[in-house]
């Protein structure tokens, strides 16, 4: 437990971090679910739209620290490449 005032305070400034970081990644998977589902679909404009609309949502997240520059990349990849094999 927190026991110095400036623990305290670090306590606070990482449940508002959390809040927010949890918001970010929901809408991120929202974007991802958008992209699944119109390939799932079948529908190659309606999966490219939406994965033009998820990518730059999956590389905010990594200038906000929510995902590793990698990670995005290997999830766009293997995205467009799915929309792509359509």
């Amino acid at each position: 437990m927190a026991n110095s005032p400036q623990a305290k305070k670090r306590a606070r400034q990482i449940e508002r971090r959390t809040e927010v970081n949890k918001a970010r990644k929901s809408r991120i998977r929202t974007y991802l679910r958008k992209v699944e589902e119109a390939i799932a679909s079948g529908d190659k404009d309606a999966a490219g739209a939406a994965l033009r609309a998820a990518q730059p949502e999956l590389m905010r997240g990594v200038t906000k620290g929510i995902f590793h520059k990698n990670t995005a990349s290997r999830k766009v990849s293997r995205l467009a490449a799915r929309v792509k094999a359509m």
